[in-house]
């Protein structure tokens, strides 16, 4: 990708129809997903730009706020999160004038867990999540996979070429851009150092706000698993409670998640605590100083990057669809294991399993016809995805799927 191209990105469309009907618009992400270059394309001459990466205009706003809102009728607002009492102000300036579009906001960390911004603009502002770009995006395809596939159409696609190469590349502008791994690895440890140095403290009071890199780099090796909270905190000197909030940092700083476990009632030996999920299957790849040499030698950390990219994938196609979707993952005692469960507003489920193999035996399929048989009558389709060449059915509405359906 080029430093002049500019993508179309999938959000465009609901930010569009929000700015019509609603005051305030928040759009929420992680740094350099692309927030600033999308508003600027999408409002041009009609909003007032400022930043609050600006350090003359965040002193101005911090010490007189409604100076800055008095002053333009549309206006849009970067790195929010540097000043989360100006939302307080801007719930003023709304309630004197309703119309529609005046505020679009960014923000590089989750400012609506702060208690006081998550009740202060209720029911006057829509919140939009923009993630790194999509496969899909990059090759300029429309389609969502994920509501075609709860629609019940599975998407065809052909064999998946240059999988290694987008899975260690994820959906970061810079790391795109990046001719080497070694150049990916350079931006992505600055970038972490900025996120810690610059966001972290606008949103949360870490006392040893020198240790989160470091726990960065602990989570990375347990990506795809279980969290195990006293393990984690166990590496740097500190205990299970506070591994969970600093975790709970990184969540609202949109570098990883928590995906909780699926549950039915009937179920008693299902395992439940939540799995820990990267957000970008690039940024997780230079974290652990894996490259493509080491994947053709040996592909046995490759699972891990390649289910990372799929969650990616999925979630990015979740944020601008209509509908609802919660994402779980299932584990029992016996150690059947389906890697996401994805549930729409109407309870009902699709199972995904991600396979890093050309062929399949018939022991793949075991998870995913274990844990359809304990969903029932809300169970809609199984999905494997696999690094072949076709879509093919494999009985009880389960399919093998080729990772290119993501983008093709």
């Amino acid at each position: 990708m080029s430093d002049t191209q500019i993508l179309k990105r999938m959000l465009e469309s609901r930010i569009d129809e929000a700015r019509a009907d609603t005051p305030v618009i928040m759009i929420i992400g992680p740094r350099q997903s692309g927030k600033t270059t999308l508003v600027k394309e999408l409002v041009k001459k009609k909003y007032t730009y400022v930043t609050l990466d600006d350090r003359l205009t965040l002193l101005s706003v911090r010490n007189d706020p409604m100076s800055l809102l008095q002053q333009h009728e549309y206006l849009v607002i970067d790195e929010i999160q540097r000043v989360p009492e100006l939302l307080i102000a801007i719930k003023k300036t709304i309630d004197e004038n309703r119309k529609p579009g005046r505020f679009i906001l960014t923000g590089s960390a989750n400012v609506m867990v702060l208690p006081k911004v998550a009740d202060s603009l209720a029911g006057r502002m829509e919140t939009l999540t923009l993630l790194p770009f999509a496969q899909c995006e990059i090759e300029k395809k429309k389609s969502n996979w994920l509501d075609s596939i709860f629609d019940g159409r599975p998407p065809m696609a052909t064999r998946s070429k240059n999988l290694v190469e987008r899975v260690l590349r994820g959906g970061y502008a810079e790391m795109l851009r990046r001719p080497t791994p070694q150049r990916r690895t350079s931006w992505a440890r600055q970038y972490i150092k900025a996120v810690v140095e610059r966001d972290v403290k606008d949103i949360a009071a870490i006392e040893k706000l020198g240790h989160l890199p470091k726990f960065l780099q602990v989570l990375a090796q347990t990506a795809g698993q279980m969290c195990n909270y006293t393990a984690l905190g166990g590496q740097l000197q500190f205990d299970g409670k506070t591994a969970a909030n600093y975790i709970g940092v990184l969540e609202n700083m949109f570098l990883l998640k928590r995906i909780e476990p699926w549950a039915n009632n009937k179920l008693s030996r299902l395992v439940k605590t939540p799995k820990l999920q990267f957000l970008d299957s690039g940024l997780l790849a230079s974290l652990l100083g894996v490259t493509a040499e080491e994947i053709k030698r040996d592909r046995t950390r490759f699972g891990v990057l390649l289910e990372t990219f799929v969650y990616s994938e999925l979630l990015k196609f979740a944020n601008v669809s209509y509908n609802d979707y919660r994402f779980m993952y299932y584990r029992d005692a016996d150690k059947y294991e389906v890697d996401f469960i994805i549930e729409n507003i109407a309870g009902e489920l699709i199972g995904i399993e991600v396979k890093s193999t050309i062929s399949l035996r018939e022991s793949d399929l075991r998870n995913l016809k274990k844990w359809s048989s304990l969903a029932g009558k809300k169970y809609k389709m199984g999905i494997l995805f696999y690094s072949g060449d076709e879509t093919l059915p494999l009985g009880n509405n389960i399919w093998c799927v080729p990772f290119s359906s993501l983008w093709g």
